[in-house]
């Protein structure tokens, strides 16, 4: 649903924008919006792949937003039209909403009203607009964009009072119950709770208890370029599910709760006790978990430099151990590191999407020159390269509500 030409956007001009999506909003349904939100997507510094193994991860959130002009309906009624898309308003029936009754984009928004109603929250319909700028099949988290953006409209058009992590769970059950991804909460939590200037030390096992680590990149002359491959994936289609089984396989047959609870100090002896096809995806994960560990601490001790070695190291073993990577992040993670980058990995869930470089500040240009040279000589595709900065997570940019529900 999303906008493709937008990447020179550095998300700074939301406010701006939210004039022109709600004017778009009233020639849409022929009044006002209630307010306009914003929920952005997110980079994973590191931590891939391990939400669903209740494990840690560290994102920051994109500069990049999904705005949303929301007004609430008294009829039951939701409608959900995208700037991104084809023109046409989608109108659904909040209680006929299921899963699998709603196909495409509109299933992300759709679940987050059914989820929230189906945990027993008082929510009726509303009238949607949206416009993004997050990238789409960028391995970006546009769905939980998407999804979170929905999460924090209703919680004040329909005056629920969740906190931000609930929030989370919910968009995060309406991926995984009504649009059928069964991603982690990891994404969820990144764009709804994730603070400028900071990357979120998330627990997935207690995601409630999260922690904001100071990440100034600018301050410490550094840069985190992303680099688009322009291989989108799917995540829906099979592969993803597949490896989140097999790690629940592992957990079972080590009568553990989660791969989580597998330290490093355990870990050969796993090894030893586990099926071939299972070892790879086991080894990632607890290796993972520890340079999450290990990064926490250095940005905590101010040497963000410092996350380069272990970015690359976290590319390597989804290359190797979990196999999600694909030569085209492969090539722009060796491209970006010959040409200078402290450290690079693809991030996301994989097969295909972007890759994050730490870099010298000012050397942007000539990373990503590199990368673009060397796709060119293996011929892909030119990749996409924006820059960016910790930014905000989800929250109001009209400072009241036009109109409330009961009012």
């Amino acid at each position: 649903m999303n906008r493709t030409d937008q990447w020179a956007d550095d998300g700074q001009g939301d406010d701006s924008r939210a004039g022109g999506v709600a004017e778009a909003f009233g020639q849409l349904y022929g009044a006002a919006p209630d307010g306009v939100w914003a929920a952005p997507g997110r980079v994973n510094l590191i931590g891939e792949h391990t939400d669903y193994n209740d494990g840690f991860a560290l994102p920051v959130a994109l500069p990049q937003n999904t705005l949303l002009a929301a007004r609430a309906r008294t009829d039951g009624l939701l409608r959900l039209h995208s700037a991104q898309g084809d023109g046409r308003i989608t109108e659904l029936s909040v209680a006929a909403l299921a899963p699998g009754a709603v196909t495409g984009w509109a299933a992300y928004p759709a679940g987050v009203v059914w989820a929230l109603a189906g945990a027993g929250h008082p929510v009726g319909g509303a009238d949607l607009h949206f416009d993004s700028t997050v990238p789409t099949g960028a391995g970006l988290s546009s769905s939980a964009a998407l999804e979170c953006v929905v999460a924090v409209a209703y919680d004040e058009l329909y005056q629920l009072g969740l906190p931000g992590p609930e929030l989370a769970r919910i968009a995060q059950r309406a991926e995984n119950a009504f649009a059928g991804v069964p991603c982690g909460i990891m994404d969820q939590m990144a764009s709804v709770c994730c603070t400028a200037e900071a990357a979120l030390h998330l627990d997935a096992r207690t995601p409630w208890d999260h922690r904001q680590v100071p990440l100034d990149l600018r301050g410490q002359g550094l840069g985190l370029l992303v680099i688009d491959t322009r291989v989108s994936h799917d995540l829906g289609d099979g592969a993803y599910a597949a490896l989140r089984a097999g790690c629940e396989r592992a957990a079972a047959l080590l009568g553990l709760p989660a791969l989580r609870d597998l330290d490093a100090a355990g870990l050969h002896k796993a090894l030893d006790a586990l099926p071939a096809e299972l070892v790879p995806l086991v080894r990632h994960v607890v290796t993972e978990n520890a340079r999450v560990v290990e990064a926490v601490s250095r940005l905590r001790e101010g040497d963000a430099a410092a996350l380069g070695p272990i970015l690359t190291a976290g590319h390597a073993s989804l290359r190797d151990d979990y196999r999600v990577s694909c030569p085209e992040t492969d090539l722009a993670v060796a491209a970006a590191v010959d040409a200078g980058a402290l450290g690079a990995r693809m991030t996301g869930g994989g097969f295909g999407g972007s890759v994050i470089a730490l870099v010298e500040a000012g050397s942007e240009g000539a990373v990503g020159g590199a990368v673009t040279a060397a796709f060119g000589a293996a011929g892909h595709r030119p990749p996409r390269l924006f820059a960016v900065t910790p930014a905000a997570g989800a929250r109001r940019l009209v400072p009241q509500l036009a109109r409330a529900v009961g009012r």
